[in-house]
């Protein structure tokens, strides 16, 4: 009996996968789109592809976490203190910890609530490329509105851009930021993109907004990769571990590259060359896909 994801497209979906899920493309609509133009049999509600998501989510997450080693080493340690004195204090990291936690927290829930009902309801690839579009008007809504907000000068000093994040998110910022995330439970809606336009909105500069959108990613990302880790050791993973292997480790390096490339990117530029490729490939896609 064959696989019911070749190794070949494994390869493919998993390049895929750790490129779009950092790029505020949409890794989810991208998933649903490709199968259907490229005439395979996967469909984003079945078992197996759910199955084969985890492993590549799972590659995201610790490439992010690994990335951002030195961050997260000092979030922690803020976050310990803090327990500790009961006190933020002046302690920045302790704030940017507590920050990632408020808006971890909503995406969780909103997760947990409406993953199913929304990814059942909006199942087809047809209506992925229609809300690929309307990511793009997000993004590039974001990047308008953003003009006529305070911009924080972005640096190449990562301590002091994780003071200036801590410095410029409120409490209720992180909150509605992290509840934006749930926008990415639609097909064609980015995690990041709803991140960093977020972050936009609140006066950071495109670095911050995108180093806290790696950041706020990474929690949400693994948990959601290990709650579902079972499935892929377990019954449900049968015929499919292999591909998820390859496309786990396809996941991993295009994900090191896109942060690494991202982080660059925008210490100089804006989200609005994503916002019209968004536009572009769903207005492609729709009309591929209604002319086939």
């Amino acid at each position: 009996m064959a696989d019911p994801i070749s190794y070949g497209q494994a390869v493919v979906l998993g390049l895929l996968q750790g490129a779009s899920e950092l790029f505020p493309i949409s890794s989810l609509g991208h998933s649903v789109i490709l199968p259907q133009l490229l005439g395979w049999d996967i469909k984003q509600n079945d078992d197996f592809f759910i199955v084969f998501l985890v492993a590549t989510h799972l590659a995201t997450a610790i490439v992010l976490f690994c990335f951002f080693l030195s961050d997260w080493m000092k979030i922690l340690r803020g976050l310990g203190r803090s327990l500790r004195d009961r006190d933020l204090g002046d302690d920045p990291y302790a704030r940017l910890g507590w920050l990632l936690v408020v808006g971890t927290i909503p995406a969780g829930l909103l997760g947990l609530l409406l993953e199913h009902a929304l990814r059942d309801l909006f199942a087809s690839a047809q209506s992925a490329a229609f809300f690929l579009m309307l990511n793009g008007v997000m993004l590039y809504g974001a990047e308008r509105l953003r003009r006529r907000a305070p911009v924080v000068d972005s640096s190449e000093d990562a301590v002091a851009s994780d003071v200036r994040i801590g410095e410029t998110v409120t409490w209720r910022n992180a909150c509605a930021i992290g509840a934006a995330q749930a926008l990415a439970l639609i097909p064609g809606f980015s995690r990041s993109g709803a991140t960093m336009g977020g972050g936009l909105l609140v006066g950071l500069s495109n670095e911050d907004a995108a180093r806290f959108a790696f950041l706020l990613a990474t929690p949400i990302i693994g948990a959601a990769a290990i709650l579902k880790l079972p499935d892929l050791l377990g019954s449900a993973g049968n015929g499919v571990r292999g591909p998820a292997l390859v496309g786990a480790l396809c996941s991993a390096f295009t994900a090191y590259l896109s942060v690494r490339f991202l982080m660059r990117f925008f210490e100089t530029n804006r989200l609005t060359p994503f916002a019209i490729y968004c536009v572009l490939a769903g207005a492609a896609a729709s009309v591929w896909l209604a002319t086939t």
